[in-house]
């Protein structure tokens, strides 16, 4: 189960609305941020990283906390983080833990 919490994404014609300002926790990419945030739930994200592919497609490349690997069974739930969040979003994740080098 993953609990995500109840957003408003504004567009840009929100003076219709009847608002002066919209709020920047209201933007597209502030809503999915925070997703993002509550997807991955008790660990921390590290690192984000865009991939653009030749063809033009975007990957994000979500770097989580690696000391947070072996609670929980994080690890296991990599896949199931990256298909929750393309739903709610309609945007290619992956979720992975740093390499130590």
């Amino acid at each position: 189960i993953v609990m995500v919490a109840n957003r408003t994404i504004l567009d840009k014609n929100f003076k219709r609305k009847g608002l002066k300002v919209r709020p920047r926790s209201r933007t597209l990419t502030a809503v999915h941020e925070a997703i993002l945030e509550d997807v991955v739930g008790p660990t921390e994200i590290v690192g984000k990283r865009t991939r653009i592919s030749v063809d033009g497609t975007k990957l994000l490349k979500v770097l989580l906390d690696p000391k947070d690997k072996d609670k929980e069974n994080i690890e296991s739930k990599l896949n199931a983080f990256a298909a929750v969040y393309k739903k709610l979003t309609n945007k290619e994740a992956a979720f992975m833990f740093p390499v130590a080098c």
